[in-house]
């Protein structure tokens, strides 16, 4: 109660400040590569580039999309230790986590879930086919190596396929720049926690290389919120790549990521002593070469990723083994970029994915146990063309072809436009995006699963505007957006009461069972996206406000409901300051609103909250530096899913170095 006004009066003035200012959202320094390394027009008359919009560099003034950059400065000034940290902090995203570090943890983009949001790190795209709804688990990506990210919002099909309905994450790790560097940095705090990293590569005519690997631990916090027994997490991480320049106009890339992880949990009784192990890795070797005087670039490649999971209880009689799954991914691809002419490029390629699930549900006894084991294939076919026909104007333009094994033809496509004038101080955009995503294979084939299932489409439109002002020392952004999107799918229960619908059992048996997946809802979302940032001499201020209406339409007893743990308000502003001596510090403060724990008439809401953060950074020389921040610096006390458990007060030392 003493912090009450406190809290409440900065509360008040952070929300002004976010509403009124507007990160950057696009004014960014390329920092890494992607699919593809900088080059061509794009790079030559603009070197603010993105590299997720198109798979390809493309100079930030000429993308249709909102999208938000972290660079390596920024994301070493928030000092996250998860990727996710990292994006709430960014317009329109939202997180739930079951628990502390570890815990299953799910991010919302514009409101859409994660199984609808694309991860991609260093131009690998990573899921998880054994998950439910065959997204990636954000919970095991930490920051480790990464020296930049890349928000791209709304639809994205067109070139990142099925999944790409709430957008895409694109992470590029460290390039080496000298014939030989390193850098590393350690820190420790509450709970017992060590979070370490250690990066060495080097740069040459011939190969360019760079090797990471990062360790992480924690004592962790009760899963559950009535908890007392401690859920701790380790994880162990490494990433690298390799890229041998065989002629000036070929290039062999080599890149792999691997974590190994273990977070224990609490079931629905409260506290016991289940835990989790969970190994991923992705492997990828591509080839890129150029033609026509770098005016047709090519790029074919192969990517492989798996992810091993199982779960334990040993507190079970019999068998420990409560849970085994196992998912596979191999892609093949062909992506193509033709200059017709400066300013006129057409961007296109070819994809193969194959997935396997193998996951089965053990019980507690020697019987043997079913065990899921499918595959689904998709082939597709894209292209988006980008035009320039006056300076300050981009044009684009694009559709995307998939051949699914189990659901047949499919087509979306896209439009947008750019006004860039004024040397791009002021930046208009506007685009129409559709997107696609199959049901999973554990939605399909699992013990909850059907094989009616349609797949979920997406279509949707934003329109924004971003300005610089007093030599860009000030920049503000608004955007508004909408989406609708059809054959959801989610959970649904059986009746208490008999004679059970067929669907309550499962298929081709007389087994009952409490649930299954069906296409039961349609949705509606828009929103406002307000941003910016300012910089005066060492002062520096940021803040976002998003408000967000995602509703239920598919015209039941929730229509228009708010869809689950989907906050309508979200706001966050920092307020820092760089002395000349070398130490900043800056204070922030991050706003969610209040939300339903799910789609019920009879759900429980999970109550606003705010927290604040204050950082601190001393660079000893220009090679080593002590930094250290306390979260959650009143002790917050708050759920982003019912019934599981947060962190309050922690507090963090660090040192970061290079050579």
């Amino acid at each position: 109660m003493p912090n009450y006004r406190f809290r409440h009066i900065c509360s008040a003035s952070a929300l002004a400040l976010a509403a009124t200012l507007s990160c950057a959202p696009a004014f960014a320094q390329d920092s890494g590569r992607g699919d593809d390394a900088a080059h061509g027009a794009d790079a030559a008359e603009d070197a603010e580039i993105i590299v997720t919009a198109l798979r390809q560099p493309v100079a930030v003034d000429r993308v249709a999309s909102s999208v938000t950059i972290l660079d390596e400065a920024e994301i070493e000034r928030e000092q996250p230790i998860a990727i996710s940290d990292a994006l709430v902090r960014t317009p329109g995203i939202s997180m739930t986590r079951n628990g502390g570090y570890g815990a299953a943890t799910s991010l919302k983009i514009r409101g859409a879930s994660t199984e609808q949001t694309v991860l991609v790190i260093d131009g690998m795209r990573l899921s998880d086919p054994a998950s439910t709804g065959g997204g990636y688990n954000f919970a095991n990506l930490l920051t480790g190596d990464a020296a930049r990210i890349e928000i791209l919002r709304g639809p994205q099909s067109i070139l990142w396929g099925s999944d790409a309905i709430g957008g895409v994450v694109n992470i590029v790790t460290r390039r080496p720049e000298k014939a030989l560097e390193g850098d590393f940095d350690i820190e420790a705090g509450s709970r017992e926690t060590v979070n370490a990293r250690a990066g060495i590569g080097g740069s040459s005519n011939l190969v360019d290389w760079r090797l990471a690997a990062s360790r992480f631990t924690t004592e962790g916090i009760s899963a559950k919120a009535e908890g007392t027994e401690k859920d701790g997490y380790r994880r162990s991480g490494a990433s690298g790549s390799i890229d041998v320049h065989l002629a000036e106009n070929i290039t062999l890339d080599l890149r792999g990521y691997y974590a190994d992880a273990r977070n224990e949990f609490d079931g629905s009784a409260g506290d016991t002593p289940a835990y989790g192990e969970t190994e991923e890795y992705t492997v990828y070797a591509g080839l890129r070469f150029d033609l026509l005087g770098g005016r047709f670039t090519n790029r074919v490649a192969i990517l492989d990723s798996a992810t091993d999971r199982q779960n334990y209880d040993p507190s079970r009689a019999v068998r420990s083994l409560s849970f085994d799954a196992k998912g596979d991914t191999r892609r093949y691809e062909y992506q193509g970029r033709l200059t017709l002419r400066p300013g006129w490029d057409i961007s296109f390629g070819a994809e193969r994915e194959e997935q396997d699930i193998e996951s089965g549900s053990p019980g507690d006894n020697a019987q043997p146990y079913p065990i899921i084991d499918n595959d689904a294939a998709i082939n597709s076919l894209y292209a988006q063309l980008r035009v320039t026909p006056v300076k300050p104007l981009t044009l684009s333009a694009g559709a995307r072809y998939d051949d699914h094994s189990r659901f047949g033809d499919n087509v979306v496509f896209s439009a947008g436009a750019v006004f860039a004038p004024w040397d791009g101080n002021t930046v208009l955009r506007a685009s129409y995006d559709e997107g696609f995503k199959a049901p999973s294979l554990y939605q399909l084939f699992s013990q909850y699963g059907s094989a009616a299932l349609q797949p979920e489409k997406a279509d949707g439109w934003e329109a924004g505007i971003e300005q610089a002002l007093l030599d860009r020392r000030v920049r503000l952004s608004a955007t508004y957006f909408e989406r609708n999107t059809d054959n959801l799918i989610d959970f649904a229960y059986c009746p208490s009461t008999t004679p059970l619908p067929a669907e309550c059992f499962i298929p081709g048996t007389a087994t009952e069972r409490f649930g299954y997946y069906a296409n039961v809802n349609q949705s509606r979302a828009r929103g406002i996206e307000l941003s910016g940032a300012a910089r005066f001499g060492g002062v520096f201020v940021s803040g976002n406000y998003s408000w967000i209406e995602s509703e239920d339409a598919s015209g039941g007893a929730t229509d228009g409901m708010q869809l689950a743990r989907v906050p309508k308000h979200l706001a966050n502003a920092r307020i820092g300051y760089e002395t000349g001596f070398g130490l900043s510090v800056d204070v922030a403060v991050r706003y969610s609103g209040e939300s339903f724990d799910r789609l019920s008439s009879t759900a429980a809401v999970l109550d606003d909250y705010w927290l604040t953060d204050i950082r601190a950074e001393y660079d000893i020389t220009p090679e080593f530096s002590l930094y250290g921040r306390v979260e959650n610096v009143f002790d917050e006390d708050y759920e982003t899913a019912g019934g599981y458990g947060t962190l309050g007060r922690s507090v963090y030392l660090g040192i970061r170095g290079s050579f």
